[in-house]
């Protein structure tokens, strides 16, 4: 027997409906592309961790490197005026 998180279940369980498709079907479905592909039909991949995503950032900013600065706590302080994409990322992670 499967067991799925509630509230996972619940939200793939509307997002399929709205597809015209029940849990089952959907299951079923995955399975057969299992077989058929000999493999998983997506690639699992663990996501990037924050150091991974701030050196893939600088690799692909031409400018010069931005010190950072954080307060006593170690929150990153940056000024929104001036690097707006850096404050982004700052404020919601």
């Amino acid at each position: 027997m499967l067991t799925i998180d509630t509230d996972i279940r619940e939200l793939a369980t509307a997002l399929l409906g709205h597809m015209g498709l029940d849990e089952a079907t959907a299951i079923d479905l995955f399975f057969r592309q299992i077989i058929a592909e000999r493999r998983l039909p997506f690639q699992p991949a663990v996501a990037a961790t924050l150091d991974e995503q701030i050196a893939e950032a600088a690799l692909r900013k031409s400018d010069s490197v931005i010190e950072l600065t954080a307060d006593e706590n170690g929150t990153v302080l940056v000024d929104k005026a001036i690097h707006p994409e850096l404050y982004e990322w700052a404020a919601n992670g």
